[in-house]
């Protein structure tokens, strides 16, 4: 984790979801592009769920290699 950290509801907070998780802000913007409510609810914090999605798992293989404070312009909600 980088200097910049956000507090991320697992579960969205209009399906319920109280806990919070910390995140880097371009890794909470591509799980909420990658997945609707409905899906993060079910998902809820089962990562291994996040990472089946191929587009996740491409962009955590990807950034993983990346500095902890590098940030980028991501692409938006493709549903």
């Amino acid at each position: 984790m980088g200097k910049t950290t956000i507090w991320h509801h697992p579960v969205p907070k209009s399906r319920g979801g109280r806990d919070v998780v910390p995140m880097h802000p371009i890794c909470q913007q591509t799980v909420i592009a990658q997945f609707t409510n409905s899906e993060l609810e079910r998902a809820a914090m089962d990562v291994e769920v996040l990472l089946a999605n191929p587009n996740v798992r491409k962009f955590v293989d990807w950034v993983a290699k990346k500095d902890p404070d590098f940030t980028a312009t991501l692409a938006k909600k493709q549903r």
